[in-house]
């Protein structure tokens, strides 16, 4: 004989929000909650609910004594676990994310809650000794004129917001690792944002030396199920006060939130690739700005964004004046990369590098320090073409570029990986081929017989390199994987400056600076001998930028011209990807507001990722909506709502949502 299911006695309803992917369906639903689940089911646990004849995965929102559903409700099917995942201030935070980026909540979902690991989630809630945090010496701070203040605002709990420049030679690991014990002394938490996994170590160890081991926690990618999600609930318990981790971290729960830091924003890493496609700074100042907390933003460059919250005055300036900047700055020199110089030296034209370069190079060799040499790009031979006709080489099979992963090997295709035997020119038939770019593992062999005898190591994403000892050698490294010096480097070589600078792409410039900057940023200061030469023409406004160690005046500039021409932070611009006729429905279903301005229809960008479920051989187009900087939330609601009236319709394919993508063409 079948049971009968009586609903709790108190609150029966349960308000849950289903994990569905489909826009016109990110809304709430009521459940009746059986009386033998009640005392589990409480707002912010995870359930499982039937939904049109399924079982899906859903979260509880709240429990009501009431419905304004007319029909018959269905029952909760279980509770998955009593453990409340999502906290009132994280829900929050998923909302506005959602808001601003034109996204449904279910997908921001994803990226704040991890999935469950039930052994982790079983073992008990370790008991901590109280906080104790040692005087923090604040002296390094002092070569910024307003941290004091800021700083003693932090630690006061007031919603202080600043932009750093951290000065060349800074130990930044160190200073934001101040801020936090600072804030944590103040019996307050602390939220750290860093682009990769090296940056997470390099704060962790630097935490862990002002705070106990089990106060400071790492999140990142890297870590397996078990361990992320025993890690992210030793957060929510209330245990870790110092969070650090790359960007889906910035959803923490971090209980009694003081401190937001964000490191190098820049860093293209810090964009989530999955839907609705936030940036982690722009998830952090939402957060600050709903708690009302401080919040920080560092890096050795800068962003038109971050320019943008200074010049609006949500946020202050730390900068060194400028006798501070240039007594830590290295000599940087700028080197056109002309024939005459390499006329002049046969080294210099072997190794790609004028023969004051080399000289720079040798000097610092001979003191006995190591010099870094910065290539834009990995691998040996990254791009090829015909060397009569300059036709780039691209495979038969998908029309992708070629490399050369060795010397004397076959040519791959950089885009499906398959090997090009008999290599030949598709334009003119030529079977001779030139080299249109040098990677890093090229530029290690030429240096090597340049600068014979002297150790040469390679650093770059396929295997990177973490330190190097206080001793010649030559360190050959793309942007990012620069291995940390001892004690500085004795001078950096920055090669290639046209491959950086030549990219069609609105973050061309600022991205060059910074991945410039980090690297300088490495080498000893000018009174200790440190040079800095890079291989660009000096009168390019970014080269002159590195020159005078000017990051400010660079983003100061960067942001009046986007001004002008209307391009973010000074608008707000969605980028609407699908094939020709998802893309049109859905502008004309969106009530755009009055004030936007579509531009396109154009091919998607080349080297942009196709939209999710679009075939390989679809046409996929472009359109751009803009509209003036206040009238973002207005443009994201109403793309939102088309969005979702096209998905209850099944008319049309979906069409992708970009709010101010980093790379819009």
């Amino acid at each position: 004989m079948t049971k009968t299911r009586q609903p709790a006695e108190h609150e029966p309803i349960a308000r849950v929000l289903p994990m569905l992917s489909v826009p016109h369906l990110d809304r709430e639903f009521d459940y009746l909650v059986p009386a033998e689940c009640s005392d589990d089911a409480q707002p912010g646990v995870r359930v499982r609910v039937r939904f049109h004849g399924r079982l899906v995965d859903a979260f509880l929102l709240e429990r009501r004594s009431e419905t304004d559903h007319p029909g018959q409700l269905g029952w909760l099917d279980r509770v998955v676990s009593p453990q409340q995942v999502l906290t009132p201030d994280v829900r929050r935070l998923v909302d506005a994310v959602a808001a601003r980026y034109a996204g449904t909540r279910p997908d921001v979902l994803r990226l704040a809650v991890p999935p469950r690991h039930a052994g982790a989630e079983k073992k008990p809630a370790a008991e901590l000794p109280a906080v104790d945090v040692p005087a923090i010496d604040l002296t390094a701070w002092r070569a910024y004129p307003r941290a004091e203040q800021f700083l003693g605002a932090v630690g006061e709990g007031r919603a202080a917001r600043a932009v750093w420049q951290a000065l060349p030679g800074e130990r930044w690991a160190t200073r934001l690792a101040e801020a936090a014990a600072l804030t944590v002394g103040s019996g307050r938490g602390v939220l750290a944002i860093v682009p990769d996994q090296r940056d997470v170590d390099a704060l962790h160890a630097a935490a862990v030396t002002l705070l106990a081991d089990e106060r400071v926690v790492a999140l990142s990618a890297g870590l397996g199920p078990s361990q992320r999600y025993q890690r992210w609930l030793s957060v929510l318990r209330g245990g870790a006060r110092f969070v650090i981790g790359t960007r889906s971290a910035v959803f923490a729960p971090v209980c009694d939130l003081g401190l937001v830091m964000v490191w190098d924003d820049g860093d293209d890493s810090l964009a989530e690739p999955r839907a609705p496609y936030p940036h982690a700074r722009e998830v952090a100042m939402l957060r600050a700005h709903q708690l009302r907390c401080a919040a920080l933003i560092g890096g050795h460059s800068r962003t038109a964004e971050s320019q943008a919250l200074v010049r609006s005055r949500w946020a202050h300036d730390l900068v060194a004046p400028r006798p501070v900047v240039r007594a830590a700055a290295p000599r940087v020199i700028a080197l056109e990369d002309s024939g005459f110089e390499q006329e002049r030296d046969p080294a210099a034209h072997t190794a790609r590098l004028p023969s004051v370069a080399l000289r720079t190079a040798r000097a610092a060799l001979q003191a006995g320090r190591p010099v870094l040499v910065q290539v834009p790009r990995r691998g040996y031979l990254p791009a090829l073409a015909c060397a009569r006709c300059r036709a780039i080489a691209r495979c038969r099979h998908c029309t992708g570029p070629l490399s050369l992963l060795e010397r004397g090997g076959a040519a791959m295709c950089r885009w499906c990986g398959r090997e090009e035997l008999g290599l030949r020119c598709g334009r003119c038939g030529s079977d001779s081929m030139r080299a249109v770019a040098v990677g890093a593992r090229r530029t290690a062999e030429e240096l090597g017989r340049a600068f014979a005898g002297t150790p040469v190591v390679t650093s770059s994403g396929e295997a990177m390199v973490g330190t190097v000892a206080d001793e010649p050698a030559l360190v050959v490294a793309t942007p990012g994987a620069e291995p940390e010096p001892a004690a500085g480097y004795g001078a950096a070589l920055l090669l290639d400056g046209w491959a950086l600078l030549g990219r069609q792409d609105l973050r061309a410039a600022e991205d060059t600076l910074r991945r410039w900057m980090a690297a300088a940023a490495l080498v000893r200061s000018r009174a200790d001998g440190g040079v800095v030469t890079v291989v660009a023409e000096s009168a390019i406004p970014t080269v002159q930028a590195l020159i005078r160690w000017d990051p400010v005046g660079h983003a100061e500039s960067e942001l009046d011209s986007r001004s002008e021409v209307g391009l973010p932070p000074a608008v707000h611009i969605a980028a609407v990807d699908g094939d020709f006729a998802a893309v049109t429905a859905l502008l004309e279903t969106a009530d755009l507001p009055d004030d936007a301005e579509t531009l396109g229809p154009v091919d998607l960008p080349v080297g942009a990722r196709r939209p999710p479920g679009t075939s390989p051989d679809a046409a996929v187009s472009r359109m751009l909506v803009r509209v003036p900087r206040d009238r973002g939330l207005a443009l994201a609601a109403a793309l939102r709502r088309g969005t979702g009236v096209l998905s209850a319709r099944h008319d049309t394919e979906p069409a992708r949502v970009q709010i101010d993508p980093l790379h819009i063409g």
